[in-house]
Formats: structure tokens, sequence, C-alpha cells
């Protein structure tokens, strides 16, 4: 535990660090990863740090917010640490394991290759290369974080002997609704029948066919009008095309529907118009779209796999499995149930509570009061 002066300085300032640099595979727009690394670049100059963040490539909308990873100078430092950001295989892991200087690993966790290797190829060799230099970085670092005690057992089993919990940064979604889509969406909804939601990319491992499996199974048992709605990117083209295959032999091909990416503004129209918000994903390191749904007052429905029960704790419905009849069932109670509905926006409000920027940074903070213990303990130095 952090004692109450630690907890109220500003970090760094009176140990030896005092610039912590962060390096990223690619600074994302529109992406958890991003976020998290630019709420944690102010959260670390607020605390008192210098800090910076180097990336390997950055999108045109965040760029601003990223130097070039040659940049970073080679020069050794005894007052700076680099914090990398590792979720998936790159050259800039191998770059960071030729710098000098300490090193903090911030795991955002790797999906096993065998989840997309009959799907995308290309992107299963990435995931295995990552899994290859998490088992590298890992005993290079001499402390690292991971988002979710899923992922901390993963850095534990690579040889990370210290290591911390701290929940991914990121705004919850306050954005005003899109009226043009909130519009739509409330036509549809006055035709009749519950609307289910999944936020993720269309990707088998966030198994968006168990989903569409569900949905045929609640259509027959209960509401033949039941929509789902999957939002947000595809992993390559092959995947949604088995998906539409799918929903069409299960005869609801007409009740799903893929809007792909949309903005704040339409994604918090989607959350809103919604019924029940319904996850069946195999592997998640966190799943911030679970927190959106309980922030936004959306009670979810998930399959307790990887870190998701973590997530959600008691701010949602956990399911040991996830056959379509107890997701149906399951999803069904929520719908109808208006007692039980009201509990659980009320208890995935006050889940969603935990994972505010305020409470996290709380967390981060702690975390890397930790680590300056560890490396003064281990006799860390550049």
């Amino acid at each position: 535990m952090t004692n109450a002066s630690a907890a109220t300085r500003p970090a760094g300032v009176h140990r030896g660090v005092t610039r912590i640099d962060q390096v990223v595979h690619i600074l994302a727009a529109h992406d958890a990863i991003g976020a998290h690394v630019l709420h944690t670049r102010d959260a670390l100059r607020e605390a008192g740090y210098e800090s910076d963040i180097y990336a390997g490539d950055a999108h045109p909308e965040v760029r601003e917010h990223a130097r070039a990873l040659d940049e970073l100078s080679t020069a050794r430092s005894r007052q700076r640490w680099l914090l990398f950001h590792h979720s998936t295989g790159s050259a800039v892991a191998e770059a960071v394991l030729r710098r000098p200087e300490p090193l903090i690993l911030d795991y955002h966790n790797i999906t096993p290759a065998s989840y997309v290797s009959r799907w995308a190829p290309a992107m299963r060799e990435e995931l295995e290369l990552g899994r290859e230099q998490l088992d590298a970085l890992a005993p290079r670092s001499f402390y690292g974080i991971a988002h979710s005690s899923f992922s901390r057992r993963e850095l534990e089993e690579a040889g990370l002997a210290h290591t911390d919990v701290v929940a991914p940064m990121f705004d919850m979604t306050d954005a005003a609704a899109d009226p043009e889509v909130t519009e739509a969406l409330g036509k549809e909804r006055a035709t009749g029948g519950a609307d289910w939601l999944f936020v993720g990319r269309l990707s088998p491992h966030k198994a968006q066919h168990d989903l569409i499996k569900a949905l045929a199974a609640y259509r027959r048992l209960y509401d033949p009008r039941a929509r789902l709605h999957l939002v947000g990117t595809a992993l390559g083209a092959d995947y949604p095309r088995a998906l539409e295959r799918f929903a069409t032999r299960l005869g609801v091909a007409e009740g799903v529907r893929t809007p792909g990416s949309v903005s704040d503004e339409a994604l918090v129209s989607y959350y809103r118009a919604a019924d029940v918000f319904v996850c069946a994903s195999d592997h998640e390191g966190f799943c911030v779209p679970l927190v959106e749904a309980m922030h936004l007052g959306l009670p979810v429905v998930a399959f307790d796999a990887a870190a998701v029960g973590e997530t959600v704790g008691d701010g949602g419905l956990v399911l040991p499995d996830k056959t379509p009849v107890r997701m149906a069932t399951a999803a069904h109670r929520v719908v109808d149930d208006a007692a039980l509905r009201g509990s659980m926006v009320h208890l995935g409000r006050r889940r969603a509570e935990a994972f505010s920027l305020g409470a996290v940074r709380r967390q981060l903070m702690s975390a890397l009061d930790t680590a300056q213990e560890v490396a003064a303990e281990l006799g860390v130095t550049a």
C-alpha cells in the first residue's frame, strides 16, 4: 500500500527519476490503447515527470502528440525510464529491447494466434511474434503494469516478478448522441423487437458468430423481431463475410446489423437505443465497451472469459457458458423484467465509477511509486 504522504506528493519529484517517456508501436486515433497512452502522458506530466510519446507510427489525427522513434536519444540517462506499451509483435519492441534505459512494461494483452489464424494469417504472425517478444521483454523489464489480473498472470508467467494492475484510462463517453442515427434507430425500434448491441472489432476472438447463434435462439423463443447491432471495424473481409453467410443460414440475416466503425456521437446513439449489451468474446484483456455500456445505463450480459468477468464485476450478468439458449434466456430476463433491469442499471453505473479517469490516475501513480521502490531495492540504474 502507498502511504498517505506518497499518495499526495508529486511522483518523481524527490527521487532520482524525473523523466518517463512512453514508447508505443502505433499511436492510433479512436483506439483504446491510443487513448490510454495520451491520458498516461497527461497524468505523468501532471505528477511532475517530464514525458513524451515515441511511436513507430501515428495516425494523422494524433500525429502532433507523437515523436518519431528515431528521435529517442541514444544517450544513457540515470534520470529516465521507458514505459513500453506491448500489444502485438513489432519492430518497435525489438528496438526497445536494445535500449539501455530501465524499462517498465505496460502489457495490453495479446490475443492467442489460434483465434485468428484461419481468418487472418498475417495477423497470426504478428500475434505469435508478440508472444515471443513478451518472453524477451518481461525479464528485460524491472516492473510491469497490466490492465487486469488476467493479464498480470501472463506477465508473471513470462518472468516479470514485480507487477501491478492498473485499469486502462479512457474518457467515459458523455458525447451528445448523433440526432440522425438516433432518429433512424428510433424508427426501427418503433416497428417492434428488442435491440442487442455489441461493440468491438469484427474478429473471431470476439465471437460475434456466437452472438448470432444466441440471437437466433432468442428470436425463436421470445422475440421474432429482435435485432443485433455489431458495431466496430472488421478484421479483414473473410470473417465478416462468414458472419453474413452464417446469419443467413440461421434465418436471422435481416436482424443483424454491421454498421462498421462509427463516430463517438453515433456510438452514444447505439448505446442509448439498445436494450442489452451482449458479449460472447473468448479473449479480452479488459474490454472497454463493457464499461461504456454500464456507464451509460445499458445492462450487460457477458460470457465469463479471460478478463471479462473481472471487468464487469457485480455490474452485470456474467454467464459461466455461452450456449445460445443460456445467453438468450439471460437477455430476455434483462429486457422483460423491469425490476431486474433497474437494479442492473444502478449496479452497472456504480461499477463504471471504479474506472473513472480520476480513480485510474490514482492507480497509476500508486503503481509508479511502487516501481520507484522496486528500482531502489533492485539497484536499477540506466
